[in-house]
């Protein structure tokens, strides 16, 4: 009978511990509250911005061709896809996330 009710009692905490995983990724997914257009932004933006921090002292035009041709390629992209499209707000919430997420490996 004790061991009924202690296997009883583990399939409870397992079941338990285990909806709380998955009920802690859906709340982390759901939290984040960026539309799929702001989550593409935001990657434009950290790819721009890794760039950037690559060379920080260097103009434009003093960037190796390649890098130049990606760096115009990124801002056409978040002109005509981001910036014309979105909110002030969000415009301004992925530009004050942008170091935080290159920095942390997001």
């Amino acid at each position: 009978m004790a061991s009924i009710l202690f296997m009883g009692i583990g399939v409870a905490v397992a079941t338990a511990l285990l909806g709380s995983v998955a009920f802690q990724f859906l709340i982390i997914d759901v939290d984040s509250g960026l539309s799929p257009l702001e989550k593409d932004c935001q990657q434009i933006a950290n790819e721009g911005y890794k760039i950037h921090s690559i060379y920080p002292d260097f103009d434009l035009d003093d960037l190796p061709h390649d890098d130049f041709k990606r760096m115009e390629y990124l801002d056409n992209l978040w002109m005509e896809k981001c910036v014309v499209v979105l909110p002030t707000e969000s415009i301004i919430s992925i530009a004050n996330n942008v170091e935080r997420d290159v920095l942390h490996g997001e």
